[in-house]
């Protein structure tokens, strides 16, 4: 028994030693999100730029679409929203939520930017946001055609992004679509 005592420390280090071994090579931009493979959880809010208009998930329609959290103290937002912009206007649909900001600045935000959404949800106090499990802005989910979070991703959207992380779950959305229809 005194001999495992002696032991106890360099078995300590050892399993230290394993453990933050094996976190050199997790990638520490992957964020797991509960949520992929699960519909978008319920909502009822308010519109940023529709008046009293009120939106909940059933107005969130399209064989697929986007759901792009966002907000105006975010920087990265602002560098993303050139490309939601050229992503909508090549008919993918994209819907906003935004997160924790003030109302006026982000209707005066989507107005000089343009606007990019078929609507924005106006979170004001991040509920939406903490039931799709968001950590901060720029988030976008990828939503197929029943409802689906297919891909969760945090950052800002960009070409590369689009072609490597969007567009191939967008195209085996179209095939199960098209598999579903015949």
């Amino acid at each position: 028994m005194k001999r495992f005592v002696l032991f106890l420390p360099l078995i300590l280090f050892i399993g230290l030693g394993a453990f933050l071994y094996k976190g050199l090579f997790l990638n520490p931009k992957a964020m797991p999100s509960a949520l992929e493979g699960q519909p978008v959880p319920q909502f009822k809010l308010l519109t940023v730029t529709q008046g009293d208009r009120v939106v909940t998930k059933a107005d969130l329609v399209g064989d697929y679409y986007l759901l792009n959290v966002w907000a105006t103290w975010c920087a990265a937002c602002k560098a993303e929203h050139p490309y939601l912009l050229d992503i909508a206007r090549s008919g993918v649909p994209i819907y906003g939520i935004n997160y924790k900001d003030d109302l006026d600045a982000a209707s005066q935000w989507l107005s000089h930017y343009k606007d990019p959404y078929q609507f924005s949800a106006f979170d004001v106090n991040g509920q939406l946001g903490l039931n799709l499990g968001v950590y901060g802005a720029p988030e976008t989910f990828l939503v197929d055609h029943q409802g689906i979070i297919r891909l969760r991703y945090a950052g800002v959207v960009d070409t590369r992004s689009w072609k490597v992380k969007f567009m191939p779950l967008i195209e085996d959305i179209k095939r199960e679509m098209a598999e579903s229809k015949a």
